[in-house]
């Protein structure tokens, strides 16, 4: 539904699997042309009219509406719930619907030929044009840039507004000025608290990993991430406010402590939403970037409080109120749950080294039906070191080094990863051992729903230390087509590796592009540049045979590899399990309305608050879980399915599999090494520009922020002062800001 999204991936899975490298396909039916424009139309209709009813709330006509909404309601089944549910709830879960049939549709079209894409003019894209390079969000693009717009134009207009119109009625009534002022003041915190209620229906939509509505619009977790760190602290903000303003208001009234807490069964229950403020202001604090960088794991444990603050909402504000934010928050209580599922899995180690240079790499188990993406990224838990911890890490390997393996580096930075190199270590001490000492729990693979990186025929990959890790599996993906002859738009690839020492070096080789990939460059311009920032010139043992220091490989117990249950895995059943969990909220609902609610006139509103918490996750349990259930055997029938299939073909399932135990550092595939250098991106820029004419050159960076800010600020410069013959520079992040 936006830009990105509306640009045909060039590879769907169906052509990844084929093998063949025509790049051309038949004319596309009409009738899956029809379908998808429908759906489309459709989804942008309700987004639209969704998203202006909340904008258009605060004023006098779109109340109205919404008054006479809720009064047809009255007597219903389900009531004043029911009708809020539908305004403001249900259009994210109708176009999560719509998303999968739409999703479903692109994946099985066929996609147009690579000259197609090559013949199309360069032109600027939203999402890949940074606007803001300096500042409290870090590098924000075009599209970024309107969201946050529209998002500050929101809550400017509804804040004005609520408090022209709280002055109007307050003035009207004959009190006191001191009751005024203090009526003032409650109006304007519960004012507060709606504008924040409905931010809150957007601030879990970006944490819902798999979401299928992050799917839709291409936009990975990684990404989406900053988007709820710009909503919460938005959403905290108002909250805060809201019960600031009460507080300061019955402080003057002199019945601060009794108003704190009041629990009213019929009314707002004041102590829940105490409990919750401070829950949501304790996770506020702990995730600023000053203490978050200082204290990760005080970050990470005192977010848990999520429960905490949403059950406290429901108990503080009833179930109708609630359902203001009930569909972003049901959508990531279905992601979280599925996650729960994956993660009980336990993974097999296949194989895990040290390098000299504090890097580890560990190669996963993982079956032929899980597919990822180079960009991708996976969540890695190991119980030996941690039961709660989990880690984010991008994927090195390409999914054509092999079906049934996923390799991530690690580097070695902090109190867990030093853990799990000592681990590692011991392992390697004590020789070849049948399997793995080291238990591995994974969430994911996550990532874009289309491979960006195969969308340009011209790249400049640029990194800093730890940050070519994706970068291996992107030149291992692209080598790995062209050697297979599948369809591979990228040309011409630069890569920019910024590192510390050149003992980091050899990581660059596990690629082992001389010795697996013999013949390229006939297909592929490859130069890779290389900048050892703190040494002024080459060390004694350069080019020298670089082996890691400690290395283990294990055996594969069957059966243990990665869990397919996973958001951004099969599509369909992605979209039965949330299709049948809304169902079951449904449901549950009703039953619960018709069999106890309405008959016994129940109306305490924190009580039913609660109640449709308990519905909430029922129905993502039982409903949902049948649905994980049956993808579940789906998993398995599929499994041993493949596993005869490659019986018969190969005589052994994993024979044709790349061996795990590569033969690192011995070769080097450099280009350039400078020493004492940095790269300096506008004379790299221009020369790329000069060299390869009026392209679209697609720019990917990942490593710290100073590094992104740069490499954006040289895109917009470049692209600012571009004329109409010359290059444009599309910026886009990999990295994984937390």
């Amino acid at each position: 539904m936006d830009e990105k999204s509306s640009q045909v991936p060039l590879l769907s899975r169906k052509q990844d699997t084929s093998g063949y490298g025509g790049g051309y396909s038949k004319k596309k039916p009409i009738l899956l042309t029809s379908a998808k424009w429908i759906l489309r139309v459709a989804m942008w209709v309700i987004f639209v009219a969704w998203a202006s009813f909340i904008f258009l709330f605060p004023s006098d006509f779109v109340s109205g509406l919404y008054n006479k909404w809720l009064l047809l309601s009255d007597g219903t089944l389900f009531g004043y719930t029911g009708s809020i549910f539908m305004l403001f709830s249900a259009p994210i879960l109708v176009l999560a619907f719509l998303a999968t049939a739409y999703i479903v549709l692109v994946g099985e079209e066929t996609i147009e030929g690579n000259e197609i894409s090559r013949r199309q003019p360069p032109r600027f894209r939203l999402w890949t044009f940074p606007v803001l390079v300096d500042g409290p969000f870090g590098v924000v693009s075009a599209a970024e840039m309107i969201g946050i717009f529209l998002f500050t134009a929101y809550v400017a207009w509804a804040v004005s507004v609520e408090i022209v119109k709280n002055s109007q009625f307050v003035s009207l009534l004959h009190l006191p000025s001191r009751e005024k002022s203090v009526f003032m003041l409650e109006l304007t915190g519960l004012r507060m608290g709606l504008i924040g209620l409905f931010c809150l229906g957007f601030l879990f939509l970006p944490v819902a990993r798999g979401s299928i509505l992050l799917r839709l619009i291409d936009i990975p977790f990684e990404h989406a991430v900053r988007y709820h760190v710009w909503l919460g602290h938005l959403t905290m903000l108002l909250f805060t406010l809201h019960g600031l303003f009460y507080v300061i208001g019955w402080t003057i009234d002199g019945r601060l402590i009794h108003e704190l807490l009041e629990w009213d069964n019929i009314g707002v229950a004041n102590l829940p939403g105490v409990i919750a403020l401070v829950a949501g202001i304790l996770m506020w604090v702990t995730s600023l970037p000053g203490v978050r960088r200082i204290n990760f794991e005080l970050f990470f444990y005192t977010h848990q409080l999520y429960i905490v603050f949403v059950v406290g909402l429901a108990l503080h504000v009833g179930d109708f109120l609630f359902c203001f934010a009930a569909g972003g928050i049901f959508l990531f209580m279905l992601d979280r749950f599925l996650r729960f599922c994956q993660s009980k899995r336990t993974v097999n180690v296949l194989s895990a080294r040290s390098f000299p240079c504090g890097t580890l790499e560990l190669v996963l188990s993982k079956p032929a039906n899980l597919h990822y993406n180079s960009l991708g990224w996976i969540f890695l838990r190991v119980r030996e070191l941690s039961w709660l911890q989990w880690h984010p890490f991008s994927v090195s390997s390409s999914p054509l080094d092999g079906k049934h393996h996923i390799a991530i580096l690690i580097k070695v930075l902090g109190d867990w990863t030093e853990k799990l190199e000592k681990s590692i270590s011991i392992m390697s001490e004590k020789g070849q051992q049948p399997y793995s000492e080291i238990t591995a729990s994974v969430e994911g693979p996550y990532g874009h729903e289309s491979p960006y990186h195969l969308m340009y025929e011209n790249l400049i990959l640029i990194a800093g230390g730890i940050g070519i890790s994706p970068f291996l599996a992107i030149l291992s993906d692209i080598l790995h087509r062209i050697k297979d002859g599948k369809p591979c738009l990228p040309k011409n690839v630069l890569i920019i590796w910024a590192v510390k020492t050149s003992i980091e070096l050899p990581l660059l080789s596990t690629v082992g592009i001389d010795s697996n990939f013999p013949s390229f460059s006939d297909s592929l311009n490859l130069e890779i540049k290389t900048y050892v920032t703190r040494e002024s010139e080459p060390s004694l043992e350069e080019g020298k045979s670089t082996e890691p220091v400690n290395s283990a490989v294990f055996r594969a117990s069957k059966k243990c590899g990665m869990s397919v249950l996973v958001g951004t895995g099969n599509i369909v059943w992605s979209g039965l399990y949330v299709i049948a969990s809304t169902l079951g909220l449904v449901i549950t609902v009703a039953l619960l309305d018709i069999h106890y609610i309405n008959p016994y006139n129940v109306d305490y509103w924190w009580y039913k608050g609660l109640l449709f918490i308990v519905c909430m996750v029922a129905s993502v349990i039982l409903f949902g879980g049948a649905v994980i259930g049956l993808w579940h055997f789906w998993e398995i029938k599929n499994s041993v399915r493949d596993e005869f299939d490659e019986k018969l073909t190969n005589g052994n399932p994993q024979e044709n599999e790349p061996k795990i135990d590569k033969n690192y550092g011995k070769e080097q595939y450099l280009s350039t090494v400078r020493y004492g250098q940095r790269p300096e991106f506008k004379e790299i820029f221009e020369k790329s520009a000069e060299k390869w004419g009026m392209v679209d050159i697609g720019v990917i960076v990942c490593g710290p922020s100073t590094l992104q800010k740069s490499v954006a600020k040289e895109c917009r410069t470049q692209n600012l002062r571009r004329r109409g013959n010359m290059a444009i520079f599309h910026f886009n992040s990999h990295s994984f800001d937390l």
